[in-house]
């Protein structure tokens, strides 16, 4: 009942108030004139509240005008209320950005001197508490850039001291404060809580603290530090993210902010090595487990990556050792010329013992190789001779001569040197044209330095821009925005070739619609098959399944292109053979393609009229695909089938997002994200998990394992392993292993596996009868021992310096099971007795007679 009395009360006040307070706005706004500021802010609330902005204006310009100090007053309304601490645009924030205006145009209010220090003193509290967006005009009015600058930095780091951390770096931004404070200590508790944007902003103008961030930065990245040492100085801050504070968080800002500031990568050693090493690992997951890069393209990379560094150089031996053999980091010790005190066991004596005759029998592998190729992939059908490599000015005037004739098809491709994560943006390195009866490949870093020294700057690119924009001439291309992007990269006078361009026919378009036709892939009537990997040359291994344009040129010719070439680097000359002839064929084999899709398109499930429904299209991104309606479904052949809810022939029953539930190995976490906002049921690997957790969860959950590498296509599955004794291993552990390899033993792909990590899970049960898994003798015949390796008689090579150094003095450890095909160990570690529980009811125990 009190509570209702007093509601009453306060709403016939309210309304006798209003009233009052109406009347005077409408009768006498002058009779404000010298009276208290809070009566004006209460008037001005009445108007907010009723949205009647115009007169909220008008009022407010009044209302200060009648003030006897309109600076203080504004300090006295903020003070007295609150509404202006939130975000967005509250009364506060109009009355201020008005008062702001009205100064402007009325300067003689401004104060100076003793007066002004008071109210900069209080205007300072404020600012402590108020949003963003107030900032700026509170700053302006009262001056405070002409503030004492040590009392400024005082105030700022009060508020560092009261943990008010995003507070003092917004003053400190507003008031430029940054050359006199320490960027290590402003930005830390910024980093904790994830306030990268903000950490870029605070040294944004400044090119010297960007500079001293960046090697902080670095600093903490360096392989002894440890970043705890940092995370436990702010354990107590709001919105405290240490989990994100980590050596992967940092190197990625060092990148943003090194591309960001255009700052030499050379400030950051660390980083840049880490990513360097980064990039030596995914080169031998490339060469030596996917198996698609070749010899050449990998030495190149290597070297380049590598260079001079003897701290990346020393890796790379030890990855050699791990990946290959002896003989082979002997040699590459050897062309780096490292000192020998820096050359693990066992390379040094290597280096005595290099032969004539390794390398002759590397050349005639390679010729086999070479020969293997010929069979299996895309030829081109025209002549060496016809394939131009263009340097100079006079000899792309025939180039252009023989392409910009109307009516004339050329096929356009670019190559550039893959950056590995680094900084910057492609360059373009290559650009091929080809026509009927010849493929020109133009040097654009040559071109381009012959340009700037002969003063034909703009030349070639408007032939390139004439090209593009000329509707009677067709061009073929693969992804032809992107090769646009790089190319106006390269050369910015090319930045708006894309928007020109005319007559274009971008066979990523036809890839796509060919996808999703049901029609039997046919190559002259009869069905294509895709390679087994038993046709594959052996040196090759498993074949990584064709993708991309070399899908679409065996869907089309019926052999895939081989693009073991396509990591070249580019930028080096002279260019090898194999590059040159891979850049033609590149090219060439779009007129190929383009030629037979339009002598028989029905037979690839196109439309009859080809041409006319391709040319001058940009290839089809998958977020601008048109939506089909609702009551429309496509078939497994591509055809809408008008929808009934009823399960037909042609459109089998859809599941769920929920019925499908999926784990993403760490190469698709971007994917996962995407089907988890589709309401699907998603699992992902982190950053540092082993591809092998996926098939764990997999196992436990039922689910689907969506994965983009080739971890369980490279698994040997070989039926006959060696038993080894503990002893006996010990011994040949002890003259082979002398630094970590980049995994333990496994069938799986050792590129991604951590150190001193067995992969006993996937080791088939040692005493459990399994047909099919044979068991040879403990020192069978044909074994030779050489030095510090150990070979089977076919060849094989036992990675026994695989082997984590812990495990040889596990008492529960007593024999060691290495494979005969692969050369890789297993042995009996604490998950084997989880493994054998889990199949129980399939195993039977036995003797060690069979595995």
């Amino acid at each position: 009942m009190g509570a209702r009395v007093n509601y009453v009360k306060y709403a016939l006040w309210w309304q006798w108030n209003s009233a009052d307070i109406t009347q005077q706005i409408t009768t006498s706004p002058s009779s404000f004139r010298g009276q208290d500021p809070l009566l004006l802010l209460k008037t001005l609330q009445l108007l907010w509240t009723k949205k009647e902005m115009k007169k909220l204006k008008e009022e407010i310009r009044r209302g200060f005008a009648g003030l006897e100090d309109p600076l203080a007053g504004l300090l006295d309304m903020l003070e007295s209320s609150s509404d202006w601490k939130g975000k967005g645009h509250s009364l506060g924030y109009y009355i201020t950005t008005e008062l702001q205006l009205w100064i402007k145009e009325h300067p003689a209010v401004q104060q100076s001197g003793i007066k002004l220090k008071k109210l900069q003193a209080r205007v300072l509290r404020i600012l402590a508490q108020c949003p963003a967006n107030l900032l700026g005009p509170l700053i302006s009015i009262y001056q405070l850039h002409t503030a004492d600058r040590n009392y400024l930095l005082g105030h700022v780091s009060h508020l560092y001291h009261k943990g008010d951390y995003k507070e003092a770096a917004l003053l400190s931004i507003k008031l430029k404060l940054q050359p006199d404070q320490d960027v290590e200590k402003m930005c830390t508790p910024l980093l904790l809580q994830d306030k990268t944007n903000l950490v870029e902003d605070y040294v944004g103008e400044y090119p010297e603290l960007q500079s001293k961030l960046l090697q902080i930065l670095d600093m903490w990245c360096e392989p002894g530090f440890n970043i705890r040492d940092i995370t436990r100085q702010y354990q107590g801050l709001s919105r405290y993210k240490p989990d994100k504070f980590n050596r992967k968080m940092l190197s990625k800002l060092v990148f943003r902010l090194l591309d960001r500031f255009n700052v030499d990568p050379a400030l950051c050693p660390n980083v840049i090595n880490q990513r360097h090493l980064r990039t030596l690992n995914y080169l031998f997951y490339k060469r030596f487990v996917e198996k698609t890069m070749t010899q050449e393209n990998w030495t190149d990379h290597v070297q380049s990556t590598v260079g001079e560094n003897r701290w990346l150089q020393g890796h790379l031996i030890q990855l050699l050792i791990s990946y290959c053999d002896l003989k082979t980091a002997a040699r590459w010790a050897q062309c780096c010329n490292l000192p020998k005190e820096m050359l693990p066991y066992g390379v040094a004596d290597e280096l005595q013992k290099l032969q004539i005759q390794e390398r002759v029998e590397e050349a005639t592998k390679a010729d086999n190789y070479e020969e293997s190729k010929k069979k299996d992939y895309y030829q081109l059908p025209i002549p060496r001779a016809n394939i131009h490599f263009l340097q100079t000015w006079e000899e792309t005037l025939q180039c252009w001569e023989k392409v910009l004739r109307p009516g004339q098809v050329v096929g356009i491709d670019m190559e550039w040197r893959p950056s590995f994560g680094m900084v910057g943006k492609p360059r373009v390195s290559l650009l091929q044209i080809a026509l009927n009866d010849e493929v020109f490949l133009l040097d654009l870093p040559r071109l381009l330095e012959h340009a700037e020294t002969e003063g034909g700057k703009e030349k070639l690119p408007h032939f390139i821009q004439m090209l593009y924009s000329d509707a009677a001439i067709t061009k073929l291309g693969y992804g032809m925005s992107g090769d646009l992007s790089s190319l106006a990269a390269t050369w910015p006078a090319l930045k708006d070739t894309d928007k020109q361009a005319q007559g274009v026919v971008d066979l990523l378009t036809v890839d796509k619609q060919l996808q999703k036709s049901s029609i039997d892939w046919k190559k002259g009537g009869r069905k294509v098959d895709v390679l087994s990997p038993e046709q594959n040359n052996e040196d090759r291994g498993f074949r990584q399944p064709e993708k991309g344009l070399s899908l679409l040129v065996q869907h089309v010719l019926g052999k895939p292109l081989d693009k073991t070439e396509q990591l070249s680097n580019w930028e080096k000359r002279p260019l090898r053979e194999e590059q040159i002839l891979y850049a033609a064929s590149d090219a060439y084999c779009l007129l190929e393609i383009y030629e037979k899709l339009c002598k028989d398109p029905a037979s690839f499930g196109l439309s009859s009229d080809l041409t006319a429904s391709l040319v001058g299209k940009s290839s089809i991104k998958p977020r601008a695909k048109k939506q089909l309606n609702k009551q429309e479904v496509l078939s497994p052949s591509g055809q809408q089938c008008k929808g009934s809810k009823k399960e037909t022939s042609c459109c089998p029953a859809p599941i769920s997002p929920k019925e499908f539930s999926v784990v993403c190995d760490n190469m698709l976490q971007g994917l996962g994200r995407y089907l988890r906002c589709l309401g699907v049921d998603v699992q992902m690997l982190e950053n540092e998990d082993d591809h092998r957790k996926a098939a764990e969860i997999a196992r436990q959950e039922g689910r689907v394992i969506l994965t983009s590498g080739l971890p369980y296509q490279t698994v040997c599955n070989c039926d006959k392993y060696l038993k080894i004794s503990r002893e006996r291993m010990r011994q040949l552990v002890e003259g082979s292993r002398q630094a970590p390899g980049d995994g333990g033993a496994g069938c799986l792909a050792r590129s991604k596996e951590k150190p001193s990590q067995s992969c006993d899970a996937a080791m088939p049960a040692c005493n459990a009868a399994q047909p099919g898994y044979t068991l040879h003798s403990e020192w069978p015949e044909g074994l030779d021992q050489c030095g510090a390796s150990i070979a089977l008689a076919g060849g094989t090579v036992l990675q026994v310096a695989a082997i984590p150094p812990g495990v040889l003095d596990k008492p529960v450890v007593t024999d060691f099971y290495c494979c005969t095909r692969c050369g890789k160990v297993f042995w009996e570690g604490s998950h084997f007795g989880r493994v054998v529980s889990q199949f129980q009811d399939v195993l039977v125990t036995a003797g060690d007679e069979h595995l």
